[in-house]
């Protein structure tokens, strides 16, 4: 029997055998060899599958085993988010927002983000909130709040850190400095520098939270270390609050 006749699920295989293709070709993809991975899911894309689709636009897009092809990219991302994949969807999603191999359209992107953040996708849930809440309109706070909710509940540490700053800054929903503090507790432990120096703020200033100037700092320069550009403009401040014993 082959492949096309087993993707087709005759004998009731299908499935099985597609899963176990995908789980092959993503190891391989995961010990570096994206050549082999390529070579697995090519039969698959060219049968309908839109996981493996996304991943043969994905690596096109990132010149991963093969050399980077936006067009290419596009075609294989546009064919796996026809096929209703929401991982394929949220990377079309990328190539529009960033104009990669195709006019650079806002409204088409949050179109397909939203497509895939309807199906449960919490990166794209995260990208969706972050558009509707820096380039939408105030009336677009209460969806932005709504996507960055689902996203933290999956996970997602960036989207922790939005929803603190939306508590802070009263973006959609009452101010609750508390709430916000406790966000930004949530995004740090969830590995976001920027969680880390907005609480470290937080801590400094006494909002949401007790102030404490010596562990103010000790979190604002953790979150710079760590890549935060959110820390510097409050590190001095820190600095110049805590007591020449507790330095």
């Amino acid at each position: 029997m082959g492949w096309l006749d087993r993707l087709r699920g005759r004998n009731g295989t299908g499935a099985a055998d597609i899963g176990a293709t995908m789980t092959h070709a993503v190891e391989a993809a995961e010990r570096g060899d994206h050549q082999a991975a390529l070579a697995l899911w090519g039969p698959l894309a060219q049968a309908g599958v839109g996981r493996a689709q996304n991943n043969i636009g994905a690596c096109f897009a990132e010149g991963l085993g093969v050399a980077r092809d936006f067009a290419l990219a596009l075609r294989w991302l546009s064919l796996s988010a026809e096929n209703g994949d929401p991982v394929g969807q949220r990377n079309l999603a990328a190539l529009h927002f960033r104009g990669d191999g195709v006019a650079q359209s806002d409204a088409e992107a949050m179109r397909l983000y939203r497509l895939a953040a309807e199906q449960g996708d919490a990166p794209a849930q995260d990208m969706l909130s972050w558009m509707l809440l820096e380039g939408g309109e105030p009336g677009d706070r209460p969806e932005a709040l709504h996507w960055a909710q689902a996203a933290a509940q999956a996970g997602v540490a960036t989207s922790m850190t939005r929803l603190g700053m939306m508590f802070h800054d009263a973006l959609g929903v009452e101010r609750d400095p508390a709430a916000a503090a406790d966000w930004w507790r949530r995004g740090m432990a969830a590995g976001d520098p920027d969680s880390e120096a907005m609480l470290g703020a937080a801590t400094l200033l006494g909002q949401g939270v007790a102030p404490d100037a010596r562990h103010a700092l000790d979190l604002l320069l953790a979150a710079e270390s760590k890549g935060s550009r959110l820390a510097a403009p409050f590190i001095k401040a820190a600095r110049a609050t805590v007591s020449p014993a507790e330095a």
